[in-house]
């Protein structure tokens, strides 16, 4: 087939989306498919005037993975990769991505939705304040401005630094426990894989830069916690509306009670990214799993 991925953009993660396109096209040119590749942004949308029979979108963060660039797709009648507009825009918007699941019953921490007008552009103060607490940007992945706090000191600085820059702001109850990733693939959950990061945090140093992050199937809990963690990982896929592909972040707590934080519509396909670590682990290597992704899509058709 004829596959125009695309990939770069304009977002602050534009450098993983480099490296996951490259991957990509590399995979679909392992599977015998003709690809033509193209750093696409919103004043720049050539690429897409180039007849292809599927669209792989492999972009992260703003206009790519935040419904912009799936509603163009969509008004053009293109085929593509992954989630319409509407569940991309939702899954990008941590707030509202949490009232979805909570509204479905899916358990995720206690949380505070910041902006400009509720917290002091001076101090960060905010009412209903808590720790300890992560304070992170609404619309941001990669764990890009994301902050642990122990103190609501430390809250209160996290919230002037993350409202300044973004906005605004989403503080979440830290959860002490494990933290886990569910790769979600044709809507059935893979294999979750346990994360193990250096400082105890999954920053973006850890998860692109860094050596030391250990990533484990063996979860150490029992078999139906396990279970209950994929079943949870479908469903959250599940209400947002996502399709084809997805990656949902768990906590994990002391007490072996799974909680979502957040998902990502278009995950990475960099050599350290998770999605095709679980999707090896259940025996699919990287160029049948591109092709699959592209072939579904192509079966689909415009939607």
């Amino acid at each position: 087939m004829k596959v125009t991925v695309l990939y770069g953009g304009p977002s602050v993660e534009r450098e993983v989306s480099l490296v996951s396109g490259k991957a990509v096209i590399e995979g679909l040119q392992s599977m015998g498919h003709e690809v033509f590749a193209s750093d696409v942004s919103p004043e720049d949308l050539s690429g897409l005037d180039r007849p292809a029979d599927v669209i792989f979108p492999v972009l992260h963060g703003q206009f790519g993975e935040s419904g912009e660039l799936q509603e163009i797709l969509e008004q053009r009648r293109l085929p593509f990769v992954g989630s319409g507009s509407a569940a991309s825009r939702l899954g990008m918007n941590k707030a509202n991505t949490k009232v979805t699941w909570e509204n479905a019953g899916l358990p995720t921490p206690k949380w505070l939705y910041v902006n400009a007008d509720t917290a002091d552009p001076s101090t960060g103060s905010v009412e209903g304040l808590f720790a300890p607490c992560v304070v992170k940007a609404v619309d941001s992945g990669s764990s890009i401005d994301v902050f642990i706090c122990r103190t609501t000191d430390q809250a209160r600085d996290a919230v002037k630094k993350v409202v300044s820059k973004n906005g605004r702001a989403l503080v979440e109850q830290f959860i002490k426990g494990t933290e886990l990733t569910v790769g979600i693939l044709e809507e059935k959950p893979l294999a979750p894989i346990r994360i193990k990061a250096p400082e105890g945090f999954y920053d973006y140093e850890a998860k692109y830069k860094g050596q030391q992050t250990e990533y484990h199937f063996d979860l150490g809990v029992p078999a139906d916690v396990v279970e209950k963690v994929r079943e949870l990982g479908r469903k959250a896929h599940e209400v947002v509306g996502c399709r084809d592909l997805s990656r949902v972040d768990v906590m994990l707590d002391e007490q072996h009670r799974p909680y979502l934080l957040e998902i990502n519509t278009l995950p990475g396909f960099t050599p350290r990214s998770l999605l095709p670590k679980a999707a090896k682990q259940a025996g699919i290597e990287f160029g049948p799993l591109v092709d699959r992704l592209v072939k579904r899509a192509y079966a689909r058709g415009a939607k």
